[in-house]
């Protein structure tokens, strides 16, 4: 069995385990940053400097500062730290930036009106 879900990657409780509130923990808050997606931005590369506890950006390419070597994830500012998710084909998400509504696909984000147009 594995350790985590397939789809979102949130972390099972696992027999005889300890401190099992630190796994349930972790994974509602998996589930508050992915569930009803807000971007502030998207392909962004620097860290803002003062984040507010919940805003997330899709990150770009050369990600910079706490964000090296996370480009494509998403960060989210959590508990005075920043939260790091592999963002999967099909997740959709609000983007405060240009105020549209993007799905991940093809490795990036695009706006539903481009995908549209082009089928």
């Amino acid at each position: 069995m594995s350790n985590e879900t397939p789809n979102l990657s949130l972390p099972f409780i696992m027999p005889a385990q300890a401190q099992k509130h630190v796994t349930h923990n972790e994974a509602i808050e998996l589930l508050d940053m992915i569930v009803q997606l807000t971007l502030e931005g998207v392909a962004a590369t620097v860290p803002a400097s003062s984040p507010i506890d919940g805003q997330s950006w899709a990150l770009g390419a050369p990600a910079t500062g706490a964000w090296a070597g996370k480009d494509g994830m998403i960060a989210s500012w959590r508990g005075g730290g920043w939260l790091f998710v592999a963002p999967q084909e099909g997740w959709t998400a609000w983007c405060k930036d240009d105020a549209d509504l993007k799905v991940r696909t093809g490795g990036g984000w695009q706006t539903i009106a481009s995908i549209a147009a082009a089928s």
